[in-house]
């Protein structure tokens, strides 16, 4: 369940969280039925945004003509559930399938792990060229030529190889923005809102640049003591710069989606404003909450005396994909990702599941979401489910 957005219950409040369920179940069935059961291990957080984007503009939310009942599933706890399905999540699966068939081709051709060995390459470079044909057919089926997607995938290489000390750093992320602005895009074409392509589509822009933003600083220290590429070690960018690229992303998402129109835009919202703000705090590790700290804020942030010393860097022994993907499954099934602690299925890394951290579970969340944030700016909070009564 890779992603950046990745908000929590608590948070989200009960409506908004089985609206989110219902299209991240959804994704996950479109690709099991397009695509075959193999495909699913490609479910994520940020694929289904393709899906939510979707529905906010068609209104099938309302009527119903977007959901169907899906029966028992593990990780819902043998549970039926209404999920979404439809053009939506097929097209989310169609670019989840693209994408994730670029990254088992760069851990193949960076030797990650178990696919240094020459047979396990060669396995997984016969699943990515399937999930490539596979995504082509899936983005065909709603319209969406996947083209865009493995040309962008196909220069970021080249853009690497040419990025030195004093390459914008924007200069590097071009590709990952062209691809999901595509993506972002079609959504307004599948929902019969085309006045919306334009708006959605920087939005899309400015996702993407978050996405390759956050997973850099993510994963500088595992780079830097693994000898792995990255942009902003590659760039010479300071942290402090890739900040200010990001709040300034944060920022454009919310004035871009002012400007599309939704029939039910409150979970949009959620996620790409008040979520993606979260997701920068997060890996960042500065605060997320005005009225506390975040558990890992670094020395002299904000938060009073005894903040808690950040955790230690991720390990170096680093699993491969496939083998990764392997232990996800069982934590996953075994809802250790959900409630607790658990180790990164592939870094190895301790981390807190989402619901046991610090930014988890606190009022303010809320206030900030249905108060705070509606006086100078506006953002449209009215109405927004946040689960308390602030």
């Amino acid at each position: 369940m890779f992603g950046i957005v990745r908000p929590c219950r608590h948070r989200l409040g009960e409506s908004l969280t089985s609206q989110w369920m219902a299209h991240l179940c959804g994704l996950c069935l479109a690709l099991r039925k397009d695509h075959g059961q193999l495909a699913r291990i490609v479910t994520n957080y940020d694929g289904l945004l393709i899906s939510v984007l979707t529905e906010a503009q068609s209104g099938e939310k309302g009527t119903g003509a977007g959901r169907r009942t899906a029966g028992p599933c593990p990780l819902r706890g043998m549970r039926t559930a209404s999920v979404a399905h439809g053009e939506g999540a097929r097209l989310a699966a169609a670019v989840s399938l693209v994408l994730a068939s670029a990254k088992v081709r760069d851990h193949v051709a960076d030797g990650d792990g178990m696919l240094a060995r020459r047979p396990l390459a060669r396995a997984a470079r016969r699943v990515a060229a399937g999930w490539d044909a596979a995504g082509a057919r899936g983005g065909g089926a709603v319209g969406f030529d996947t083209a865009v997607l493995v040309d962008a995938v196909d220069r970021q290489g080249g853009i690497e190889a040419l990025a030195g000390p004093g390459t914008p750093l924007l200069t590097v992320t071009e590709p990952t923005e062209t691809a999901t602005a595509a993506a972002f895009a079609h959504t307004a074409h599948l929902a019969g809102r085309p006045r919306n392509a334009e708006p959605l589509a920087e939005a899309g822009r400015l996702f993407g640049r978050l996405a390759h933003l956050l997973d850099a600083v993510e994963d500088r220290e595992a780079d830097a003591a693994s000898g792995a590429w990255n942009p902003l070690t590659a760039t010479g960018t300071p942290l402090t710069e890739a900040r200010r690229l990001a709040d300034d992303a944060v920022h454009g998402v919310r004035l871009a989606l002012r400007e599309a129109e939704f029939d039910d835009g409150r979970l949009v919202h959620r996620l790409l404003v008040h979520e993606l703000g979260n997701s920068v705090d997060r890996a960042f590790g500065t605060v997320s909450c005005a009225h506390g700290s975040h558990p890992y804020a670094p020395p002299g942030a904000p938060g009073g005396p005894g903040v808690p010393t950040p955790p230690e860097p991720p390990r170096r022994d680093r699993r491969g994909l496939l083998a990764g993907c392997a232990v996800w499954l069982g934590l996953a099934c075994t809802c250790q990702m959900c409630c607790g602690t658990y180790h990164d299925p592939w870094s190895g890394e301790e981390k807190q599941s989402s619901c046991s951290s610090g930014d988890c579970g606190n009022c303010c969340e809320c206030c900030d979401c249905c108060g705070n944030c509606c006086g100078d700016d506006g953002c449209g909070c009215d109405g927004c489910d946040c689960g308390c009564n602030c």
